[in-house]
């Protein structure tokens, strides 16, 4: 089945998630739609000092928005916040240092936040791809710390950047930091953004009041991309989105009216709702299973809550 799940979607990539595919489906976008005027409006970007998330900081600080980036490295976040006041001429760009691998800092750092700060929006960016298992100093395996563990703990999630290669998993609840079999990071890592997806769609659900949206940003020409997958970067070059088309649609969720008046808890695709399983491919799991993901990150919560 997994041959199956990889070929489709292979397949599927190179029609839908390229540059091609990009200009394809922006030719039936709405200019308007990201005309807007986002003074007042905050927004926190996490892991945003280059590729996707800094393009998407970028977009949104053109347009008058507050930004706060939420990065790991100073010197690489500062320098990504000069170049974006820079371009954009907006000085409402603030600086957050925050490893989002690590549990206990990224409750307390939400925690600390919106006791004097607002956020009208939050696109979780930040990701990662380890290709070897390795634990964080908690504990935990990084993959799962950084893409999972790290959105369930910032309490509102309104726009999480996922991926398309969770199209090729099904949730395995039972192995959430990969301790069985041997360790594969492109399985982990699309593992993790099912779960994601899965979040998002349940947190919709529980929380009306809040507008939810995970998106897959297509196949773009990232740092990222180059350092974790070296031999499909190399491939593809010529065929990957920039990181402005990768951003596109997080961009649109985060600012439009039209995004606003979707359903919540849906997955885009170049600013249209698109399935979240391949046909055919046995991914999907049962509200059992989602019900012990959802325990199980609970559990962790609990776990390194601050007292």
């Amino acid at each position: 089945m997994s041959i199956y799940r990889n070929a489709v979607w292979f397949v599927k990539g190179l029609q839908e998630y390229t540059k091609s595919g990009y200009e394809a489906a922006a030719k039936h976008f709405a200019p308007a739609d990201l005309d807007v005027n986002l003074s007042g409006r905050s927004f926190m970007i996490t892991g945003c000092n280059s590729g996707i998330g800094k393009a998407t900081a970028q977009e949104i600080a053109n347009r008058g928005g507050t930004i706060h980036m939420v990065c790991r490295n100073k010197g690489r976040a500062e320098a990504a916040k000069d170049e974006i006041v820079e371009r954009s001429k907006n000085q409402n760009v603030h600086v957050h240092i925050v490893d989002m691998s690590n549990a206990k800092q990224v409750w307390e750092f939400a925690q600390n936040f919106l006791q004097s700060n607002a956020v009208h929006v939050l696109i979780n960016n930040a990701g990662c791809m380890v290709n070897q298992r390795e634990l964080t100093e908690e504990g935990l395996e990084k993959n799962f710390a950084t893409n999972t563990l790290g959105k369930y703990f910032q309490i509102l999630v309104p726009v999480t950047v996922s991926s398309g290669g969770m199209l090729t998993q099904k949730l395995n609840v039972d192995d959430l930091q990969f301790e069985k079999g041997t360790f594969d990071g492109t399985m982990a890592y699309a593992q993790n953004k099912r779960q994601q997806v899965i979040l998002t769609d349940r947190w919709a659900s529980q929380h009306k009041e809040i507008h939810f949206s995970s998106m897959h940003p297509g196949w773009a020409d990232t740092p990222a991309v180059q350092t974790s997958m070296p031999s499909f970067h190399a491939k593809m070059q010529s065929k990957l989105r920039t990181e402005a088309m990768g951003a596109d649609t997080s961009v649109w969720l985060a600012v439009s009216a039209a995004a606003a008046k979707q359903p919540s808890g849906l997955f885009f695709q170049d600013r249209k709702a698109v399935a979240t399983h391949l046909p055919l491919a046995s991914t999907r799991c049962t509200p059992q299973e989602e019900e012990k993901l959802l325990a199980a990150l609970e559990e962790f919560a609990l776990k390194f809550k601050p007292q």
